[in-house]
């Protein structure tokens, strides 16, 4: 069935995108369902019930939990950009989206997960200050700088999404439409163009590539000073540190390796695209709440107050 096609000032005659999906065999794509519909729960509760913990629990006025508890938020939209198409497009045969749905889900990947890697950033920061500078810690990391470091991650994000997105609208669609992927992203897309899209991949190669191998670089330092000035903590103080900061380091090898995988190269595809993406897309916000939550003493404590809390209220109605 052919796809309906438009003009768009001349140079665009194409209104859908027909995806190829994670796979073409009908029981692989069953499978595939059940395994990510259940992925794509875990993401939503696993996050929530962070977010939950985190305000109910007391602990939203730690400057840790306050990033902690919008990195869940970020997790959830993040996900939600791509899961719940590519749960749906498994079910049917013809996997397709519209021209302004592919530019809007391209928009929402790098706009949450850009802001996801800034909040990473910033997480590292506050480990920084807590360890390194602690009798300054509050005083640095009060409520309106970290206010302000959390928009500037919104921010960051949006300016870094709406440049991929105007690099992209103004590309001409002429011919096929078919995208070798499970949802819209800038390498796979720009094969589609009917121009040359050499100037544009650079320029896109540059955008993603710099914030995810700076991010990278910036939170190997961080996390290598702090190592290094754990040496002056006591054994108690040390192994505190060591079990928060291991849950942040595991999120961003889990995170950045893919990312970076996939965005410092050239304007290039292959195969294992697909595969690699499921990681920073579906793995990472999915494995987010238990490497948090196993990890950490106090999120794990809060947790059993606000269960306890749930039982006696269930038992007594108060």
């Amino acid at each position: 069935m052919p796809s309906r096609t438009y003009s768009i000032e001349g140079v665009n005659n194409v209104s859908e995108f027909i995806f190829w999906g994670l796979s073409q065999n009908p029981e692989t794509e069953e499978v595939c369902f059940v395994v990510f519909s259940f992925f794509y729960m875990v993401i939503v509760l696993g996050n929530l019930l962070i977010m939950v913990t985190v305000f109910s629990g007391n602990l939203f006025k730690s400057p840790m939990y306050f990033f902690l508890s919008f990195l869940s938020f970020v997790d959830i939209c993040y996900s939600s950009v791509t899961a719940p198409k590519m749960i749906v497009d498994l079910l049917v045969r013809r996997k397709t989206i519209s021209y302004v749905g592919c530019m809007l889900q391209l928009f929402g990947v790098h706009f949450f997960g850009c802001t996801e890697i800034f909040i990473l950033t910033v997480m590292a920061y506050d480990r920084y200050v807590a360890i390194c500078k602690p009798l300054h810690y509050m005083t640095i990391m009060d409520r309106e700088r970290c206010n302000k470091m959390l928009l500037g991650t919104w921010v960051g994000g949006f300016l870094h999404s709406i440049i991929q997105v105007a690099l992209m609208v103004q590309l001409p669609f002429c011919g096929p439409n078919e995208i070798d992927h499970y949802f819209c992203d800038v390498h796979p897309v720009l094969k589609l163009a009917c121009t040359d899209t050499y100037i544009v991949g650079v320029v896109v190669t540059a955008n993603s590539g710099t914030i995810a191998l700076g991010s990278f670089v910036i939170l190997l330092i961080s996390y290598t000073i702090i190592l290094v000035s754990l040496r002056k903590q006591s054994a108690e103080g040390r192994c505190k540190a060591l079990s928060t900061c291991g849950s942040h380091i595991a999120v961003v090898i889990i995170f950045f390796g893919p990312c970076t995988l996939m965005y410092m190269r050239p304007d290039t595809t292959f195969s294992e695209d697909k595969m690699v993406a499921v990681f920073y897309t579906i793995i990472t916000p999915m494995l987010n709440p238990l490497i948090y939550t196993l990890r950490n003493a106090e999120v794990k404590n809060a947790m059993r107050k606000l269960w306890a809390r749930k039982v006696t209220w269930e038992r007594t109605g108060k």
